[in-house]
């Protein structure tokens, strides 16, 4: 198997951490923008697309702050995606911070599609 490289993405949003991190942590804020439906039963999330089903592994969190997963299909492997709430000490803007791993010829689909899901989460959020 190709080894997975890291990238990183940096999405401005105009929300406050505390209501983004709703979107961003429970079941029903990431059905509205991630999934079709995303189910929790414990440290593990069920995300379903299109009848399909993925399992991920809740690794850490910090309230208004960060989520991190790992996708049960890489347990044995280094990956995990994880959404970070960064806000600028002087500016107070609110930015959502991605970080994922894709094979090298799938960087661009991934980041294509974190695009258009965030361009969700901002319409959602009214920071479109």
């Amino acid at each position: 198997m190709e080894e997975k490289k890291k990238y990183e993405m940096e999405f401005p949003i105009q929300a406050s951490p505390s209501l983004l991190y709703q979107y961003i942590s429970t079941p029903s804020g990431l059905s509205e923008w991630y999934a079709d439906n995303v189910n929790s039963r414990g440290e593990f999330f069920t995300f379903i697309w299109e009848g399909s089903e993925e399992k991920a592994k809740l690794l850490s969190k910090k309230s208004d702050e960060r989520i991190k997963f790992k996708w049960v299909e890489d347990e044995d492997t280094p990956y995990f995606f994880e959404l970070r709430i960064q806000v600028d000490d002087i500016t107070k803007d609110v930015s959502l911070m991605i970080t994922d791993f894709a094979e090298d010829d799938e960087i661009e689909e991934g980041k294509m599609l974190w695009d258009n899901m965030i361009s969700d989460l901002k319409q959602i959020l009214g920071s479109a």
